[in-house]
């Protein structure tokens, strides 16, 4: 059911009551209509599923590899294609519409932006090589206090573990 919603894009049996009478009629054989743009080999699966003999449906595992098989030929097909359309000089800008000058992604020659750039990169490298340096004064609220605190606490234990008179049995007292 699952793989007939996703070819239709509907949940099965939406125009029905979901009574016992529906339940007896499933039982009985009843399936929604498969779609004629269904590919067959999906239709095929979809009815294997649905066969009433739980021997002859595929196991979890079988429809994984199919669906993995599925997906390897697709994307053969389409890279065959792709090769096919390269091959045939039918891929390019002459197959294209004539692009607007001002498009974002028209390819433009960036050689006046490389000049640019190294022009640019070579006044930094002399700004930066010479002795004038540019500095920012930046405000940083730094809590001052408690940092000095921090620090008078840590070399008064540098200093009582440097210090061997208050050494005793090889612990120290702080």
């Amino acid at each position: 059911m699952i793989m007939w919603e996703l070819t239709t894009g509907c949940k099965p049996f939406a125009n029905v009551e979901h009574d016992h009478r529906l339940i007896y009629n499933i039982i009985d054989g009843v399936r929604p209509e498969i779609t004629e743009d269904t590919p067959d080999h999906y239709a095929n699966v979809m009815k294997r599923c649905w066969d009433s003999d739980p021997k002859k449906r595929p196991s979890a595992g079988e429809i994984s590899n199919m669906c993995l098989n599925w997906y390897r030929q697709s994307n053969q097909a389409a890279e065959l294609k792709r090769k096919e359309l390269i091959n045939s000089k039918k891929l390019g800008p002459k197959f294209s519409e004539k692009p607007h000058p001002k498009a974002i992604y028209t390819s433009r020659p960036i050689s006046s932006y490389i000049s640019k750039c190294s022009s640019i990169f070579s006044k930094c490298s002399s700004i930066n090589s010479s002795n004038d340096y540019t500095s920012i004064e930046v405000v940083l609220d730094i809590d001052i206090e408690s940092k000095s605190k921090l620090l008078g606490t840590k070399r008064k234990i540098e200093e009582l573990l440097n210090d061997n008179s208050y050494e005793n049995n090889g612990k120290y007292f702080i």
